[in-house]
């Protein structure tokens, strides 16, 4: 069913979410032949742009359809709603697959080795070192490099809990910021959509004020016109051309018949 015949926002609307699912269907296919992590990141984002994009479409042709229930039948409304579901579901495809890279990217990029191996010169002095020390002195070394070892291991925990510590800081401020954001992103969608409905709603009215100047030009011109037909006629009564006006015409016979009489 063509939208059109429904509501021509709600077909503007539909196709131009129907331009961003394209879009945004080339741009993961093109994403997946990109091996440079860079350009990953950046075709990300930018899907991600086209995203948001979509949401707020969706939101659009959402509060349209509910502003359009009271005047559509019952079959119309299930039509819309079917509609609206597509669209949510296919967005959704398209977070997920989003949501995919970003893992793959993320993961790439944190690989951090925690312990450095000696180097090769480094390894053959310690061999000479060791042939040269009795077995408590090599005892006694490897005890100590233990303890290194242990020490390092400690500091280790203590920076990874210290990295946890901030990292859940970090995403408890991030996911009210976000929450903060997601309300203002709310507020400015409905603002533009009541922007919409009142620019609609002064078009309306304008098309209105338009139609009734021109009625009112036309009786004007009609007042105009009967006003000078009286007056012709009532300067000059024996005037062929122009027609008797029912109610004017006789009386005025009239009273000129009274007068001959007396």
């Amino acid at each position: 069913m063509d939208l059109s015949s429904v509501s021509e926002e709600l077909a503007e609307l539909e196709g131009q979410i129907n331009d961003l699912f394209r879009a945004l269907s080339n741009g993961f296919q093109k994403l997946e032949k990109i091996k440079d992590a860079n350009r990953q990141s950046r075709q990300l984002e930018e899907l991600t742009d086209k995203m948001r994009d979509c949401k707020s479409l969706i939101k659009d042709f959402d509060r349209e359809v509910k502003s359009l229930e009271g005047g559509n039948d019952a079959s119309t409304n299930r039509m819309l709603n079917d509609r609206r579901q597509s669209m949510v579901k296919e967005l959704n495809s398209y977070v997920a697959l989003k949501k995919k890279y970003s893992s793959n990217l993320a993961s790439n990029n944190k690989r951090v080795d925690l312990f450095d191996g000696p180097a090769e010169d480094h390894m053959e002095e310690n061999v000479l070192l060791a042939s040269n020390m009795t077995n408590q002195e090599l005892m006694n070394k490897g005890n100590s490099m233990m303890d290194d070892t242990d020490q390092a291991i400690e500091r280790g925990k203590k920076i990874v809990q210290e990295t946890i510590n901030v990292g859940t800081d970090t995403s408890a401020a991030l996911k009210a910021q976000t929450d903060q954001m997601s309300r203002v992103v709310n507020e400015l969608d409905s603002i533009h959509f009541s922007l919409k409905k009142a620019s609609k709603l002064v078009k309306e009215i304008g098309r209105q004020v338009a139609t009734d100047k021109c009625i009112m030009a036309f009786l004007f011109l009609i007042v105009i016109g009967v006003i000078a037909i009286i007056i012709v006629k009532i300067v000059n009564p024996n005037n062929k051309d122009i027609r008797d006006i029912p109610g004017l015409a006789p009386p005025a016979m009239n009273r000129r018949l009274l007068w001959n009489h007396y």
